[in-house]
């Protein structure tokens, strides 16, 4: 990409970001240069510092507090600058959580899996979770295209909310640019059954990894019996149990500089035996729902890894037309790119840092850090690289989203900004003496029942 292109790029993105924003726009846009420009800071406070917000402390908050924005058309907007990649289009699909757990004056918290913090000796954190769409990319980097974000209530079905995410993608993404069908790529989390009936005749691929314990089954052989009830399912594949494993459908090997061989079969024409998911009731058989099985083995672990022995990653894949096994385990090796913006998120551009009350203002919030990423990605091909002395040399292409970040101010100032300069108002007169603001109401953390 040009460089001249990438700066009118992202004029044009600046402009139509300052669009979709409706009270307080002023105030949320300059938030959101603080964020692309500022360090890591300790409070959103510190924001208010920046050369980029011009206003005081005070409108940060109220930003948040009652400011507005169209997250359908912030949705629109993030969607509508795609990677541009030679392959299929691969989506990643994964839950972040923002652990809010002593904020018992916030409602709508949940409990989630926190892999390093733990309560009462549980790796269990009460908090806010956020479920990320990110378009992949296939360079050796760590970039990716946030898509959507969409906050889970506690009470929903992150399967359902995925479902409706993914739906809506596809309706936002402009036809003429995709030229083939795109891949959504799940973790373990999600049920492959739930997600395969949701997205029915939506036209996409799905890839939802397995757990190595699982069972599967093929159609029954043979004409049925002349009484009785018709049988169900047929021979038995246990992922455990190569003795149970017919001819593979297909079968790919290649060459990996990180992996070595790498081979890759899968077989079609498989089915679960489906479980009674919420809502649905207990009379009538329940659906069979077939796919292709895919089995992923590599002959070693990337540097820094090998001392582990490899172990096999099984997928479940659906959509139109053959399975291109090239194409599907490099997509979900690529995956693991959307971890890394999340602790980009967290650590750098402080995602997690505010201690907001309501939930909304929270949402504000990570539209804010995304529309914020957004921007330090189109501007990669127009800043300098202002490495540190003993930091490597990387051409403007490979510049790391941490290494982007320390020319943004200086481009910044160079397009200039959309928001009006803040007019002066005075010294707020502040609470009336002797009013008190009563105790808060607390929320305890809500609990799903499984």
């Amino acid at each position: 990409m040009e460089p001249s292109y990438g700066l009118d790029a992202l004029r044009q993105f600046r402009r139509a970001l300052h669009k979709c924003f409706h009270r307080r726009a002023d105030a949320l846009f300059e938030l959101a240069d603080a964020i692309l420009t500022a360090g890591v800071v300790p409070s959103p406070a510190h924001l208010s510092i920046q050369p980029s917000h011009r206003r005081g402390w005070g409108s940060l908050y109220a930003a948040l507090s009652r400011g507005t924005m169209d997250a359908e058309a912030l949705g629109k907007l993030v969607a509508s600058h795609p990677l541009e990649e030679d392959r299929a289009a691969v989506y990643a699909v994964d839950v972040s959580v923002w652990a809010r757990c002593d904020a018992e004056c916030s409602p709508e918290r949940g409990l989630y899996y926190h892999p390093s913090r733990h309560s009462a000796g549980q790796p269990i954190v009460a908090g806010w979770a956020y479920q990320f769409i990110a378009q992949l990319s296939f360079e050796r980097d760590s970039w990716v295209a946030p898509m959507d974000l969409r906050r889970l209530h506690p009470t929903e079905n992150q399967n359902e909310v995925a479902i409706w995410q993914v739906r809506s993608l596809c309706e936002r993404l402009d036809p003429s640019k995709e030229s083939s069908v795109p891949l959504f790529v799940f973790d373990a989390g999600y049920d492959p059954v739930q997600l395969q009936q949701g997205l029915d005749g939506s036209g996409v691929q799905l890839l939802v990894r397995l757990r190595s314990g699982r069972r599967f089954y093929a159609d029954p052989e043979g004409p049925p019996a002349p009484t009785g009830r018709p049988r169900r399912h047929g021979k038995k594949f246990s992922c455990k149990d190569p003795k149970t494993w017919p001819e593979p459908t297909h079968e790919h090997i290649s060459e990996s500089e990180h992996y070595g061989t790498v081979r890759v079969r899968c077989w079609a024409k498989l089915h679960p035996k489906a479980c009674l998911h919420e809502g649905r009731g207990t009379r009538g058989p329940l659906p069979i729902v077939r796919g292709t099985l895919v089995l992923v083995e590599v002959g070693r672990l990337p540097r820094g890894e090998r001392r582990r022995k490899p172990k096999k990653l099984w997928l479940w894949w659906h959509g139109p037309g053959e399975p291109d096994l090239e194409l599907l385990w490099r997509a979900y090796i690529r995956r693991f790119d959307l971890e890394h913006t999340f602790r980009f998120f967290k650590q750098t551009l402080g995602w997690s840092t505010p201690c907001l009350r309501h939930p909304k203002q929270a949402d504000r919030w990570s539209w804010l850090i995304v529309a914020a990423y957004m921007q330090l990605r189109l501007a990669r091909p127009c800043v300098a690289d202002l490495r540190l002395p003993w930091e490597r040399r990387y051409t403007a292409a490979k510049l790391t989203p941490c290494r982007a970040r320390r020319g943004v101010l200086a481009l910044l100032q160079i397009l200039g900004t959309p928001a009006k300069p803040p007019k002066p108002c005075g010294r707020s007169p502040g609470r009336p003496k002797g009013s008190l603001s009563g105790r808060a109401r607390r929320y305890p953390a809500i609990k799903k029942a499984a």
